[in-house]
């Protein structure tokens, strides 16, 4: 399951941008975004998915690259679940 239209949603309301403009591909500096509010943003997934963001870093660049963390972190927690 991918996290990519929920990441979307909350970005659309967090950041205040449309959602034609939030396509896998978009750079999240493009749209505005820089890295403490991604940091942010992080968070307010890790309260909104139910999931605990690790120490390890990972350079995200795209709305994509989001999901596909987001994504990786579900699968393994709630895998040992």
């Amino acid at each position: 399951m991918s996290s990519l239209q929920t990441i979307q949603r909350m970005m659309v309301e967090q950041f205040d941008l449309k959602l034609e403009d939030l396509t896998p591909d978009a750079q999240l500096e493009g749209l505005g975004i820089d890295s403490l509010s991604v940091i942010e943003f992080m968070f307010n997934l890790e309260d909104e998915l139910k999931i605990k963001l690790t120490d390890e870093r990972v350079e995200l660049k795209t709305v994509q690259d989001v999901a596909n963390v987001v994504d990786k972190l579900i699968a393994d927690q709630r895998g040992k679940a």
